[in-house]
């Protein structure tokens, strides 16, 4: 199982060996607009949740901080997301920590199933993480923000902040009640609306989540599109 390397806010690092993985999704605080993105989908041809938010467990080996993602085709995209982590010793939920994240997805998979495409690429996880109970309260000032390169051109994709997300206190209310935030746990938070005309099969992704300070944690990576089968 892979082992994350953290940066603490504040000062010192830790290390937590990764059991578990948990994609949240349609996890908009405002109801009204996660239907508007269902339907949105639901024209591009990908099926609806019978319910939201929804959750997803996926391999957790899929859970990475390397550079790079390789994927089978070129309609691959990531999403800006925050990660909340249950490391080993935690006392409760003010010990979890929480880092920038960006979820890799299978967007032609995704159109047969969303639990499958999300099985098909990694969840990159951030350089620098934040104790919970020391952000819990500031948490919906931080900024959330991703970046996409194509032909050696940045560009932001993704501009907003975990306001717009249900809080990890709401995910530590309903994944604790239902026996899943175990040691090892990652949780990813779900993504914020994309702009519009911004190439999202891209070269690169870089995702910072950042703090009113000015503390920042940021996962970057590129992508490389590997060979055709032989078939």
């Amino acid at each position: 199982m892979p082992t994350l390397h953290f940066t603490l806010a504040g000062g010192g690092s830790t290390e937590v060996d990764v059991r578990y993985a948990l994609n949240c999704g349609y996890a908009g605080r405002d109801t009204e607009q996660v239907q508007h993105h269902i339907d949105e989908l639901a024209e591009l041809g990908i099926p609806g949740p019978s319910t939201i938010p929804t959750l997803y467990p996926l391999s957790a080996t899929l859970v990475s901080q390397a550079g790079e993602a390789q994927v089978a085709h070129a309609q691959t995209s990531g999403e800006a997301e925050w990660a909340m982590i249950v490391p080993d010793g935690a006392a409760g939920p003010d010990d979890y920590l929480v880092t920038a994240a960006c979820d890799h997805t299978d967007r032609a998979l995704e159109v047969h199933g969303v639990a499958w495409s999300k099985q098909s690429a990694p969840d990159f996880l951030g350089d620098l993480a934040w104790r919970w109970g020391d952000v819990r309260d500031s948490f919906d000032t931080f900024t959330l923000r991703g970046w996409v390169t194509n032909d050696g051109v940045e560009e932001m994709i993704q501009d907003g902040s975990p306001a717009l997300l249900l809080s990890p206190d709401y995910w530590i209310d309903r994944l604790g009640e239902a026996g899943l935030l175990r040691p090892g746990t990652v949780v990813m938070s779900g993504t914020i609306p994309m702009k519009a005309g911004v190439d999202q099969f891209a070269d690169a992704w870089r995702v910072e989540l950042a703090a009113p300070d000015g503390t920042a944690s940021t996962t970057e990576y590129t992508v490389e599109v590997l060979p055709e089968p032989w078939e």
